[in-house]
């Protein structure tokens, strides 16, 4: 039962990391698509002829293609439009007077890299520049002869600022009798609040549908693993729809029809999403054209025709999140504006309810210390208390099962060629003893729900990301940067990518010695071969968590060292032998078993322990 044992712990360990390597590959360095000046768009494409319902403007394909215009930076971009600006403690950007779209969103306190003075993160980005990104509000009309805004109307602003608490006010007249207004506001964190309104002077009523749109030009290099979704999402009638971008090739579409909800774009961090009214049927259009650096991505809803009578005015409300995705404030949008499943564009997998109170622990545990290493550390160390009962019978298990290692091997050398007597031997032995073989497993099974839960943590959420820790680890959502091919910082160059298997962080090295050091209080298999092969699996574990986040394997040194401890103090309490020390012989009944069932096989001193059976 013993190699029993073994083998379990072993398939347990290798598939869960083996298993996990394959199922969730560390991503590649992404290939960036760089659009050539051929391919800038001039305008998102005017409005679509209307036929029966209308739907919001598309993407023409070819509007990219004819537009002729080159790819400027982003300076030059913003300077060619009009713009009303903003600045708040997370955002700094500005709205574009033509087509009135917000198309310059920044993120204050976000960098591209850990340096301080890298750029900000860009989320949203105007058409001139290498991939323009932007969102849109309007009106549809089913009479082709209502002039309604498009891409380049020229919007009139009552002032040059939008700020928290002080909405700018967007007009246009049609010179038909209507009057268009959008009244933009924008909080104190990433949401964008639009009131499209339209004024009726004329003596008809109209019917105009409201509109919303995000677009996106060129795929995103996305990091392909399956734990993390990245592409066009959303939440239609209650129930969350994910998609690739590859889902839209050749210009398919997929249609919804919903109340509520929302629909957004999503990068690993932040994300565009439009949030319609709670309480109005909409429908939902999310569809791509063109391919390779033609490519663009289109999300839009369409709502209910409004009917306005001469003299009134028509009104509807929309949101945009643009901004980066921090669980605080996501679920401060969820009870504040009712938004439904709002907390679903963070993607917190199948075991959210595992994965979310772990990270608000996390989190919590951050405030408190103001460091997540040191959070990760503390976590460890509540998680073992909770599962300090199950593992002190295990480790007793264990310790037991070292003593009694002397009589497994003299039952070994007795019943070496016959299996099936020797394993019957061995489970009288466990019964007499009172010992679980099993029992070993459990230190390693109840790792397994937290090492997923912290590991989607750390690749998921934006709180994670650039966080240091002490000494050399400034990005604890990254792999250790202390490698052996690069001599542990001191030769900076680029590793080849066949040689990345090789190339070992420290942190990993401390994780494997740790798991050297456990394995060595642990009782070792009779069997030499498999002695062989949980001596390498150290070696084996360092390999494989070395391109994990280095706040993962932190937590895994961590946690083995406190095992180690955990262990020690068990072992001596029983009289085990640590390293090579002699173990006590187990005490056994005074009377020996009948011969049949090799009953003095553990006899105190190993007396007669050949001499029968």
């Amino acid at each position: 039962m013993d190699q029993k044992n073994f083998i379990v712990a072993i398939v347990l360990s290798v598939l869960i990391i083996v298993g996990w390597q394959a199922a969730f590959p560390p991503a590649k360095p992404p290939v960036t698509t760089t659009q050539q000046a051929s391919t800038q768009p001039g305008a998102p494409g005017a409005p679509a002829a209307p036929t029966g319902q209308p739907v919001a403007p598309g993407v023409q394909p070819g509007a990219a293609a004819t537009s002729g215009q080159q790819v400027v930076g982003l300076k030059e971009a913003l300077a060619r439009t009009p713009r009303v600006t903003f600045s708040t403690a997370e955002l700094l950007g500005s709205i574009s007077l033509k087509g009135a779209r917000i198309d310059d969103v920044q993120l204050v306190k976000y960098r591209e890299t850990i340096d301080p003075k890298s750029p900000p993160v860009p989320v949203l980005s105007p058409v001139g520049t290498v991939h323009p990104y932007y969102a849109e509000f309007g009106w549809s009309a089913s009479d082709a002869a209502i002039k309604v805004p498009g891409p380049e109307t020229m919007w009139t602003a009552d002032k040059s600022t939008v700020a928290p608490g002080a909405p700018v006010r967007l007009t246009w007249d049609n010179g038909q009798g209507l009057v268009f207004a959008l009244d933009v506001s924008i909080d104190e964190f990433f949401m964008f609040d639009v009131k499209q309104s339209v004024e009726n002077k004329t003596d008809k009523p109209v019917t105009l549908f409201p509109w919303s749109l995000v677009v996106r030009y060129g795929t995103p290099p996305a990091e392909g693993i399956y734990i993390l979704h990245e592409g066009p999402y959303g939440v239609f009638n209650g129930s969350l729809k994910e998609f690739g971008y590859s889902d839209f090739k050749d210009n398919k579409q997929q249609k919804f029809s919903t109340t509520g909800g929302w629909v957004g774009i999503t990068d690993k961090y932040w994300m565009a999403t439009l949030v319609p009214d709670q309480k109005s049927k909409v429908d939902v259009t999310i569809k791509g054209t063109g391919t390779g650096d033609a490519a663009k991505y289109q999300i839009d809803y369409v709502g209910g025709g409004e009917t306005i009578a001469p003299g009134s005015t028509g009104r509807t409300e929309a949101r945009l999140f643009a901004g980066a995705k921090i669980v605080r404030i996501i679920d401060s949008y969820t009870e504040k504006y009712g938004i439904e499943k709002f907390d679903l564009t963070i993607d917190w997998g199948w075991f959210w309810f595992f994965t979310k109170p772990l990270f608000w622990l996390l989190e919590w545990l951050y405030v408190q210390l103001g460091n997540f290493g040191l959070s990760i550390l503390v976590l460890t160390v509540i998680v073992k208390l909770v599962f300090f009962p199950l593992a002190n019978k295990s480790y007793a298990a264990m310790s037991k099962m070292k003593r009694l290692q002397p009589e497994m091997e003299k039952l070994k050398e007795r019943y070496g060629e016959d299996r099936q007597r020797m394993n019957q031997e061995l489970m009288q032995l466990y019964r007499r003893e009172k010992v679980n073989p099993a029992a070993g497993c459990l230190p390693i099974v109840v790792q397994i729900p937290v090492f997923f839960a912290l590991y989607k943590v750390l690749y998921t959420t934006i709180e994670m990301r650039h966080q240091p820790f002490y000494g050399w680890i400034k990005d604890l959502a990254a792999p250790d940067p202390l490698t052996i091919l690069t001599g542990f910082g001191l030769l900076p160059w680029h590793v080849p990518e066949f040689l990345l298997f090789f190339n070992i962080g420290l942190w990993p090295i401390i994780m494997g010695v740790t798991m050297y050091l456990q394995q060595k209080l642990n009782p070792q298999p009779t069997d030499p071969v498999q002695a062989r092969v949980f001596q390498f699996l150290p070696i084996l574990f360092t390999f494989m968590l070395a391109p994990f986040s280095a706040g993962l394997v932190i937590y895994w040194a961590w946690s083995n060292t406190l095992s180690i401890a955990q262990q020690y103090m068990i072992m001596r309490r029983h009289g085990t032998p640590i390293g090579g020390g002699k173990a006590k012989p187990p005490a056994l009944p005074a009377t020996p078993a009948p011969a049949a069932s090799n009953g003095n096989a553990g006899k105190k001193g190993g007396k007669g322990s050949g001499k029968k059976g």
